[in-house]
């Protein structure tokens, strides 16, 4: 026998998470949403975790029948041989032939040989949980508002006097998609699925937590999605539930020049945002950190939003870097985003899983734009973006942030995003003008964590790698987005002689 404070587990371990380790036991819960949310998935979810666990389960179905079901969870690679389906897809099933010859409501009798039926085999079966599919059918037989929350709080005395969980699942149809206060206030807790469309893309689905009685849930909405198995619940990242002390340790490039500019390199915990306009050599200054950290030992992640991963190693190779051999030393992990196919939460789990999981001490995201381009009728995405953010730094992890601008030549002010404040170091390239040439320069214009140069060099990638000069001076224009070198060549620097 369940004790009445145990927790049922739901079957999914993200919503377990957000519950804080399950469903008070013995309860009555809702699982609202319109069609096409995932509660059936959720609801036999739930019900393969008690036939796992040795229970009795039954899943009264008013609406879908036997095949519909079957169909359903073949999609996910599930059998139903250790469910009991009850199943009451017609009135005749209930009432026979000869309903129409009574003097009583047809809807009377329904409702009401219905409740008895199911009441029969609940006391039959003596299931330890039950899914109730769903509450539309049930308002539609009983026709009248009053009778149909009658018939709910009946159904709530009678499961309160036997050892069973059960979950009712409400389409919203029969009540015109608008929730109904006095069933969130019947039942013990309330699980809202919600399937959002975009103007492109796959749909989104989120799930929240309206209320549950006697549990610290996590409030808010969570991104999910319905994979074959099952649905990902990706409980909301709160930065502040993984707290460390600031590590502060500098993790240098291996270029002396440029870990002098940072005094020594970004600190652990610290997110750089390295900016510039397209063909500076943003990527290729990133992968120099990460490269450093794989040959030390660490391991690191990338994200590519934008550039094919075959591009990526492929460019590499051409300033003497084998990202492949780092892939295949277990060291470095690249991972392609497919724009348009997936939600901040999801990202965040990615992101958690590498770092808790692979104890990835370096995350590379390229880019930005990718990220927002794929996500792009989100609401509040740089605050996800920023709690993932501290997130990072709590654990210590440089965070290392591509931020293409807009065209070749434009005005260094200009911010499309506007993410540079939540960068705790912010890198700029850009192209200058000297002898006829168009040459690249870096410079850091923010610097949280210490003290930086704040002086322009120039920045050139050849086959033997990232180079970084000395301190050039004499610059016309900088702050206009195409500066101009007016001084000495000597400072200049120029090709290297190929390699043996």
């Amino acid at each position: 026998m369940t004790g009445i404070f145990d927790r049922v587990s739901t079957g999914n371990a993200g919503l377990d998470l957000v519950l804080g380790g399950g469903l008070p036991a013995q309860r009555l819960y809702l699982v609202e949403g319109a069609p096409g949310s995932g509660k059936t998935t959720l609801a036999l979810q739930f019900l393969l975790d008690g036939v796992k666990a040795g229970e009795q389960v039954l899943y009264v179905t008013l609406s879908e029948t036997s095949e519909e079901l079957s169909v359903v969870a073949a999609s996910h690679g599930w059998s139903l041989n250790d469910v009991n389906l009850f199943e009451l897809a017609s009135a005749d099933s209930v009432l026979g032939i000869g309903r129409d010859q009574s003097i009583l409501h047809s809807w009377e009798m329904e409702l009401g040989g219905t409740i008895d039926l199911i009441r029969e085999e609940v006391q039959r079966i003596k299931p330890q949980r039950i899914v109730f599919d769903s509450l539309s059918e049930l308002r539609l037989l009983a026709q009248d508002p009053l009778r149909y929350r009658r018939q709910l709080l009946f159904l709530k005395q009678f499961f309160a006097q036997i050892d069973t969980t059960v979950l009712l699942v409400d389409d919203l149809t029969g009540s015109a998609g608008v929730r109904d206060n006095h069933l969130h206030s019947l039942c013990h807790g309330v699980i809202t699925l919600e399937r959002l469309t975009l103007d492109f893309g796959a749909a989104r689905r989120r799930m929240q937590i309206q209320k549950m009685r006697g549990v610290d849930f996590v409030a808010g909405y969570h991104d999910m999605i319905i994979r074959k198995g099952g649905i990902d619940i990706f409980p909301r990242l709160i930065a502040s539930d993984h707290h460390a002390p600031f590590e502060g340790e500098p993790v240098p490039s291996k270029i002396p020049e440029l870990d002098a500019i940072l005094g020594g390199g970004p600190q652990r915990g610290t997110s750089t945002l390295i900016t510039g306009p397209a063909g500076a050599g943003k990527t290729t200054l990133a992968l120099q950190y990460v490269i450093a950290a794989c040959e030390r030992g660490e391991n690191a992640v990338i994200y590519e939003f934008d550039e094919r991963i075959g591009t990526l190693i492929s460019r590499a190779k051409l300033f003497g870097t084998d990202l492949q051999a780092l892939m295949d030393d277990g060291r470095l992990v690249i991972r392609q985003i497919d724009p348009a196919e997936v939600a901040p939460g999801e990202f965040a789990a990615m992101v958690r899983r590498e770092v808790e999981d692979r104890n990835a001490r370096i995350v590379l995201v390229d880019s930005l734009n990718g990220y927002l381009a794929a996500m792009p009728q989100e609401q509040q995405l740089i605050l996800q973006l920023h709690e993932l953010l501290s997130y990072l730094s709590h654990r210590g992890v440089v965070t290392l942030l591509v931020n293409p601008q807009q065209g070749f030549f434009g005005s260094m002010s200009a911010d499309e995003l506007n993410v540079s404040y939540i960068a705790d170091i912010v890198i700029l390239l850009r192209f200058f003008e000297a002898e006829g040439r168009i040459r690249k320069a870096l410079s850091v214009i923010k610097h949280r964590s210490g003290a930086h140069e704040d002086s322009i060099r120039e920045f050139r990638i050849d086959s033997h790698g990232v180079r970084v000069g000395a301190p050039l001076s004499d610059f016309r224009g900088v702050l206009t987005g195409t500066p101009q070198y007016l001084g000495a060549a000597s400072p200049l620097m120029e090709d290297r002689p190929g390699r043996a």
